[in-house]
């Protein structure tokens, strides 16, 4: 796995969120820089070119996804470097809004405060009624961390939790996963799974570290980042889903959509796409086409 630059990896992977205002631009640090593509440009919204940028909301979490780095001002990680790149191949500017939490994204998409928002977002049905979605990375991988000395022996399935506790952020469909699969415990018999949710990954990751929970889930390649850089940690479950897609949310309906869709193709077509992955060590996220709102879940 690459690291970027300039990182204490234990306080990032423990990172709080700063204080930044909702409408305030947050710096960014990309890890790859790409030429502008004066033909998609014409896809973008005549508002948007006169405006002269797209605003991008972001829940800051840990690394690879997006996460503040040691100024504890600059935004940088996947998220970031997939979006700032669509900017630059859209030759319009991308400023970024931090949203204060993973529930703010979908309200602020909705009256309007973002255009797009990227924070590991994943398509599913239900969202996909109220905002549109671009994927751009598979989620089909979950994992579940646990202390070493917690000795508990690697499992593949929801199933092997059954009676035990695990935490999940707020907002995000682990949370959903959990709940439906302590439903499934109690019709096999088995005791229900105790969800403990916690504001943000960092939050549950830190009680997991201090012994608060036995055990977090999320997002396979965030919690990967977690246990090579925290000792005590270890990656107890690695489950196997059939997600959508992680994907740039938007507003429903919204004319930027085409643009940044052909966009993303044509970072995946001319490889930036795949070096921006590869840089956090994700590569095996990799999708081959980014596509749209109901195409994704076909």
């Amino acid at each position: 796995m690459k690291f970027a630059k300039g990182m204490t990896l234990l306080a990032l992977a423990l990172s709080a969120h700063t204080a930044f205002a909702a409408d305030e631009n947050v710096p960014t640090d990309s890890s790859i820089h790409v030429q502008a593509d004066p033909a998609l440009k014409s896809l973008l919204p005549a508002d948007v070119v006169k405006r002269g940028y797209v605003v991008a909301g972001t829940n800051p979490n840990t690394p690879p996804t997006t996460f503040y780095k040691e100024d504890n001002k600059t935004l940088a990680g996947r998220e970031i470097d997939i979006m700032n790149a669509v900017g630059e191949r859209l030759g319009i500017q991308v400023q970024w809004r931090d949203t204060g939490g993973f529930d703010n994204i979908i309200p602020g998409l909705k009256t309007g405060r973002y255009d797009v928002a990227l924070s590991n977002i994943n398509a599913t049905p239900a969202r996909a009624k109220i905002i549109d979605f671009v994927g751009y990375y598979d989620a089909s991988r979950l994992g579940i961390i646990s202390r070493k000395d917690a000795n508990i022996a690697p499992f593949k399935e929801l199933a092997d939790v059954c009676g035990k506790e695990v935490g999940a952020g707020s907002g995000t469909t682990q949370v959903t996963r959990l709940e439906d699969a302590s439903k499934a415990c109690e019709a096999a018999g088995k005791k229900p799974i105790k969800v403990s949710v916690f504001p943000d990954r960092p939050a549950g990751v830190q009680a997991v570290v201090s012994g608060r929970v036995p055990m977090f889930l999320g997002p396979y390649e965030g919690l990967l980042w977690q246990v090579k850089v925290i000792k005590p940690l270890t990656m107890s479950g690695e489950i196997t889903v059939h997600d959508a897609p992680v994907s740039v949310a938007f507003p429903k309906d919204s004319a930027l959509e085409p643009a940044v869709q052909a966009a993303l193709n044509s970072l995946i077509k001319d490889g930036s796409y795949n070096k921006i992955l590869d840089n956090w060590g994700i590569g095996f996220g990799a999708v081959k086409q980014a596509k749209r709102n109901q195409e994704i879940f076909q």
